[in-house]
């Protein structure tokens, strides 16, 4: 299933400026899931968005004047915004579930290349663990073929 801008805003709490998700493009349920009744059945769940880096985004402005790089608590925004998608098929209605999310931690984070704008940047979040309303990710983005960051979040998500 893809999701546009406009579902995105009606799934995310998040509004422009700190919205780091354009679309989602994939959200895959494990092998033999179709409809999870629990959280443990999201275990394995992988989620892919985009985002597109441009000069108008206000943070650039001032990291760093004349040398625009996209900072790396940006990043890991990003990543824990894509990773909220992981809990999506176990709503009943997605787009109107009042949805409250909060990223409790970030671990392991690498940042391996600069993000500048003009990048077109895809977002993974595999859900690797599930506790209730907490959620572990495996999270990384790329830009083409090429890694550019990754982290593990731990995320709560209440609905």
């Amino acid at each position: 299933m893809k999701l546009t801008q406009e579902q995105v805003k009606d799934f995310l709490p998040h509004r422009e400026p700190f919205l780091f998700v354009d679309t989602v493009e994939s959200i895959e349920l494990p092998e033999g899931v179709t409809k999870p009744k629990s959280s443990k059945e999201l275990v394995g769940t992988i989620v892919k968005s985009k985002f597109k880096v441009t000069d108008k985004l206000e943070i650039l402005k001032g990291h760093f004047p004349g040398n625009p790089i996209l900072p790396g608590v940006v990043q890991i925004e990003m990543m824990a915004q894509t990773a909220s998608f992981g809990i999506f098929y176990l709503l009943e209605d997605p787009f109107n579930c009042d949805l409250e999310v909060a990223l409790l931690s970030c671990s392991n984070a690498k940042f391996r290349k600069p993000v500048k704008p003009g990048m077109d940047l895809e977002i993974h979040a595999q859900m690797t663990q599930a506790r209730g309303l907490t959620f572990s990710y495996q999270c990384k983005i790329l830009s083409g073929d090429e890694l550019i960051s990754e982290t593990e979040i731990l995320a709560w998500a209440k609905h």
